[in-house]
């Protein structure tokens, strides 16, 4: 697990700040959620097994990655059937990399959108 590290602006070095994957992975999965045309995010078998236990896996869905200052992003989507997907996936890029730079202090270089399925209405 990645570990990206901030240096504080103030005068006095109190210590540094550590922001884990999990920490930058939730904020993206909560930020992605949020986008119109998202139906949910795709956690594939491991993603699956915490919901049937009952546990909320807030960062389900996402792989973030950062090397020094640099975050690299992975959203993996289930769409909104008739969403137009080239919208959504630019909608996604926007505000994660808006929130999760806002809340880290740290550069999102890449957020990659894969959408995996779109949900069709049962009706």
């Amino acid at each position: 697990m990645a570990i990206g590290e901030l240096a504080t602006e103030n005068s006095e070095n109190l210590g540094t700040l550590r922001v884990t994957d999990d920490v930058i992975a939730i904020i993206a999965g909560l930020a992605t959620v949020e986008v119109d045309g998202v139906y949910s995010m795709s956690g594939g078998l491991t993603g699956g097994i915490a919901e049937v236990l009952g546990i909320k896996n807030l960062s389900k869905g996402i792989k973030a990655e950062t090397k020094e200052n640099d975050i690299y992003i992975n959203i993996y989507i289930i769409a909104e059937f008739g969403a137009r997907i080239p919208e959504v996936a630019w909608n996604i890029q926007e505000k994660v990399k808006k929130t999760v730079e806002r809340m880290t202090g740290m550069r999102v270089m890449e957020a990659n959108i894969h959408v995996q399925s779109v949900n069709i209405p049962k009706d």
